[in-house]
This record gives C-alpha cells, structure tokens and sequence, in this order.
C-alpha cells in the first residue's frame, strides 16, 4: 500500500515539474513567438476558461419542452456550467456574453461585472466557479518573484515594442511595476533580456492571480486591503520612496492577471469604490506611498442582494460607478425540473443516506417556484409554473394556449424574490429529523415542515397568508391528483399497456369517424361502425360532451397526422389532452376498488391479497417500505370521501 501512495506522489511530482518553467527573458520571447496565446489579457484568459470545455447548441425543435420555453431561441449549453447550475441558462448566457465582448477588448473589458440577485440564488457559486476555473487552468509565465506575478512582455522598451508586436503577433499594453523597474535598473542594468521569468500556478489560497474583497467596516475602511502598503520594518533600511519597501499584496495587486471577487460589494462606502473603478476603467491603480501609479490586469466580479443594489442606484451620485458596471441579474430559477435537479445534487453532495418517496423533492420544489411567481390575470400560479415548465396544461379538453414569453415579458422582476434553496433544504432536514425512526422523507412529512418553518419565519402577514395556502391548499390538492395517479397506476396491472391500447382503440374509432368509414376490427377483419358510446366515455373525462366531441376528434387526429408525418413516435403520451381523459378513464376503473381496499380497516382473503400486490407494486415504482403505509393512510383520509 505505502508503495502506491509513492506511485501517485511522484507521478504527481513529476506531472508538476514538467509544468513548470523557469528561463530568461529571450527564451520567453522564443515561446511567445511559437505561442501568441501566452501574452493574452485576463478577460480572454476567463472567456478560455468558460468556453474551453466546449459547448453544445441544444436544438430545441426535438424536445417539445424546450420548443414551448424557446421559440425560435438559439439555447447553448456552456460544459463549464453544466455539472453544477440549473436554470440558470439566460445568467449564463449574460456572462458569457460580457466575456467574449471583453476578451475582444470591448468597452466590457474596461467594465466591472455586477451579478445582483436574492439571497441563496447562486451568486456566490458562480463566482466560485470562476476561480476554481482558473486554477484548472495551465501555468501562466510571469517575471520571477514579482510581486504582481506581471506579463513578462512589459520589460520590453517602449520605442521597441511595435517592432515586437509585429513579431510577436500580441498586443502588447501595460507597464512594469515600481519593484520590477528597481530591479531592472539597479539589478541588470537595464538588461531586460536578462530578467528571469517562470511559471506559475493561479491559487485561491496562495493569494496568486485570484484576489477576494470582503465587505469592509465603513468606519475602518484601509485601502491597503485593496493596493497593498509600505513594509514599515523595511523603512529603517530603505528611504521612504525606495520601492522595496513595498508591500503590494493588496487584492487587486494578488488579482493582477487573474480576478478579483468583490463580495457584498455595496457595503462599502463609494470612496472605497473609486480603486475597483480605477482598476477596472483606467487598467491602473494608486501604489501606497509616493509610487506613481500601478497598471493591472484583472477582470472584476462584484456581487450583492437586490437591496443594497436599489439603494446604491438610487443615488444620483454614483452615476460615474453606475456607468462603469455590467449588471447581470441572478434570479431564483423558475423551472420545476430545473429546481429538482438542484436539490438532488445537493443530496448527492452531503451525508444524506435516507430514503425519499417519489414527488418529495417535486412538491418542495413547487412550493420554492409557486413562491418566486407573480401573480397574472391570464392563469393561476400552478398553471404558470406548468407552463414555465414546459408542460402543455389542458383546461376542459382544450390545451390553453398562453404564449410562457409574454408570461416572462409582463413580469420582469420575476424570480427576485421568494424562497430561497436553502430553506427548502433546511426542511427537508427537518423532515428528516421529525422521522429519524423510519429514515424516509416523503411529500406529506415536508409539507408539513415547510408549514410548520413558514409560520415560525419573520415574515409579513400577506406573505405568510398565500405561503401557507401554497402548502395546505394548492400544493395539497396537487399531490393528491399525483397520487391517486400512482396508486391507480399500482393497482391497473400492465398500466402503460393498458392505456396504449385505450389510445390505439380511440385513435381507430376516432379516424373512422372522422373521415366517415368504417373500421376493421384488427382481430376478425369485420367492418364496424366507429363506436360513439366507446369514444364519449373517454372524451367526458376532461369535459368533452355535445357538439364539442366532433372538433375534439378531429383535433386529435390532425395533431396526430402531422406528428407521423414528422417521423416522430406515437404514443398515448403524444396529446396531452388525451393523454389527461387515458389516464382519468383509468383511474375511474379502479377508483372504487381502490378506495375501498385502501380505506378498509379489515379486508376478506380477495381485498387483502389485491392490497399486497398494490402495496407491492408502490415499492417496485420507488416507494419505500419504510413509508408506504403511511401515504397510503394519508390517501384513505384525503383522497376518496365518503
């Protein structure tokens, strides 16, 4: 064993080493030469860093989903960002955006990038993917023991610098550092040539490429957090405007060729801004002391909540910031699925080993989104986060037709607001420790934490009042149509084939009927009549009876011609309003056998063995052991009154 950890320890070493660099200035201008890339600026080195990974065009005309959230929209998928954010795509995009513009040398490289969203929405963790995104990224070569870690390629002389860009094929801007200038004159005497340069690694911890900003307090605010300051041990040995008593380890000094991360940058007092605008607009900042100025490279991220945003903006006093910023909004995310996939992850990532019942994560999913929805007179806030979803929602037989485009148009603001991840995570806890016995988590237990975390928080009365209807009213009723759906499904044997052959036999008789023939049965050949009684008690499950049944069928078959024509697979799932009346036709078939064998406190031999296999089925189809007993009790109370 001992001699595998050495395997790995000096492969590791020995990767590392031929990594590293170290050499003049004349052999870097060799390497520059064969590999223009080296000299480039921190916003291209960034926009490399997010868009090497690769990137895939997802087209959205083969997922019906997608093609009713984007119309006629190019959507990309950025690999950076894939693994770790959901429902971020229009953010991501915004980003992405600011970093190509500025990679090209754009105004956005002279700009800072402001991400403005509420607590808990991912601010923080994109930023966090930025620098963990640099430090993958390959060594970077800089003078050596420069405190700034500078482009090697500012030693080159003024008068000589456009014969070396033409040689070089790079631009080449910037200035050297006051300590660099000291050492070249005093140390080489003006040999630039001579200097050393090597590699080095971008590092979070060691403070190399990648600078972090804290919020500073207002009444001891010290720009030497910022630009660094004057070693006073070093002023007995050196005059005070000597450079080596120099100390530049401020965040943007450490953030030279890297990034610098502003956290809750608004609480700091405008003065305390000047320097990051500096940075940002003029590539320069002060150097303590009696230094001149300093030329830095750097991408600035700052970020902060809506609020102190709103009050920063509302001062017409920091118009000369305000114009200097790229404000990009990070809203709570609005897409169901996209929400589940957040909390799976973070269940993926952290100890918990309970069991979870199916729709657990989906109901406390709905009640986050239901919670960050305004309100609008063209639906209700289930049907609109069905419609964020991407899901068709069929009213009375008919799909509604409301364009998720002009939803989002109407309601700008949308997702600024409402409860965070971290609250429904903290339920989801609770849940669990409400039912340490049984290690299972289920809809019913987190509803019930949610409700119970709703009325303890600090919130106003209003808010309060529509969160607690989400939880008792709305998302109840939901979960008791999911469920009677499950249940139905546990107790129809061959579910999917049953309704299969419910759709085939209604498309037959529906074809017949609408372009006036007859149909052969498909077991005797026999010519039959299409059968009315047959289609109606399908079509007035979602509300189709009358004269409304005849434009319903040639709906169906019209929707279901110019799918085939397309190539695409039929299935009963194809129409969704069909789909609804398959499923309800279903579950009015087994609903009275269903109710009575859930609800009874004492079964016959027949009713015992029916509920066994139900019981039996919920298992295979996810449902824990350890917690079936209990939602089933749950649906004999709610589901089925007497």
């Amino acid at each position: 064993m001992t001699e595998d950890f050495q395997k790995i320890i000096q492969k590791d070493r020995e990767t590392r080493k031929k990594t590293m660099w170290k050499g003049t200035m004349l052999e870097y201008l060799e390497i520059a030469r064969e590999n223009p890339d080296v000299g480039k600026l921190a916003h291209k080195r960034l926009y490399d860093t997010i868009v090497g990974p690769g990137v895939t065009e997802i087209s959205v005309e083969e997922d019906p989903r997608l093609k009713r959230l984007y119309k006629g929209e190019t959507v990309k998928q950025y690999n950076f960002f894939k693994e770790e954010f959901y429902g971020m795509d229009k953010t991501i995009q915004q980003i992405v955006r600011y970093f190509h513009s500025a990679s090209l040398k754009g105004e956005e490289s002279r700009q800072v990038l402001y991400l403005v969203g509420p607590v808990g929405s991912g601010k923080s963790s994109l930023v966090e993917a930025l620098k963990r995104g640099l430090e993958s990224q390959p060594p970077f070569y800089a003078i050596e023991d420069c405190p700034m870690y500078e482009e090697p390629l500012h030693l080159i002389p003024r008068h000589l610098r456009k014969e070396f860009s033409k040689m070089l094929d790079i631009d080449i801007e910037g200035d050297l550092c006051p300590v660099c200038r000291y050492r070249l004159m005093e140390e080489l005497q003006g040999r630039w040539e001579e200097m050393p340069v090597r590699t080095y690694e971008f590092s979070i911890r060691a403070k190399r490429g990648i600078g972090v900003v804290p919020p500073v307090d207002p009444n001891n605010q010290d720009t030497s957090v910022l630009i660094g300051g004057e070693d006073i041990s070093k002023l007995d040995l050196y005059s005070e405007g000597d450079p080596r008593v120099l100390d530049l380890s401020g965040a943007l000094n450490v953030g030279n060729r890297g990034m610098v991360e502003f956290i809750e940058v608004f609480k700091n007092e405008t003065e305390y801004l000047h320097a990051m605008i500096t940075a940002t607009q003029e590539k320069h900042i002060p150097a303590p002391g009696r230094h001149g100025m300093i030329y830095v490279d750097t991408v600035i991220v700052a970020h902060s909540n809506e609020a102190e945003w709103k009050k920063f903006k509302s001062d017409h006093t920091n118009e000369a910031i305000l114009d200097r910023i790229v404000t990009v909004k990070v809203p709570y995310n609005l897409r169901l699925s996209e929400e589940v996939k957040i909390y799976k992850k973070i269940i993926r990532q952290s100890n918990f080993t309970a069991d979870i019942a199916p729709w657990t994560i989906e109901i406390a999913s709905m009640f986050a989104i239901l919670s960050r929805l305004e309100p609008t007179n063209k639906c209700d806030l289930m049907t609109k986060l069905k419609l964020y979803n991407g899901e068709e929602v069929v009213e009375k037989g008919k799909t509604k037709k409301i364009d998720v485009l002009e939803l989002k148009e109407e309601a700008k603001n949308e997702g600024m607001t409402g409860i965070s991840t971290r609250f429904i995570m903290k339920a989801l806890d609770n849940a669990l420790s409400d039912n340490i016995e049984s290690n299972c988590i289920h809809p019913i237990s987190v509803r019930e934490a949610l409700v119970n975390m709703v009325k303890e928080a600090d919130y106003p009365e209003d808010v309060r009042k529509t969160y607690l209807e989400f939880l008792q009213e709305t998302l109840h009723r939901e979960y008791l149509e999911i469920l009677e759906k499950d249940i139905t499904k546990a107790f129809v044997y061959s579910y999917q084939e049953q309704a299969e052959a419910l759709f085939q036999n209604y498309l037959d008789h529906a074809e017949a009927y609408v372009t006036k023939k007859k149909l052969k049965d498909r077991n005797t050949g026999e010519e039959l009549e299409p059968d009315e009684a047959f289609m109606k008690s399908i079509e007035e499950q979602i509300a189709i009876i009358g004269t409304a049944a005849d434009g319903f069928r040639q709906e169906v078959i019209a929707y279901l011609w110019s799918v085939s024509r397309k190539g695409e697979k039929i299935s009963y799932e194809s129409y969704e309003p069909l789909k609804e009346a398959i499923e309800k036709k279903l579950m009015a078939s087994v609903r009275d056998v269903s109710r009575i064998i859930t609800k009874a406190r004492t079964r016959d031999e027949e009713q015992a063995e029916k509920y066994d296999r139900m019981v039996e089925q919920l298992i295979k189809n996810g449902y824990p052991p350890s917690c079936v007993d209990t939602i089933l009790k749950y649906a004999a109370n709610n589901l089925w009154k007497d």
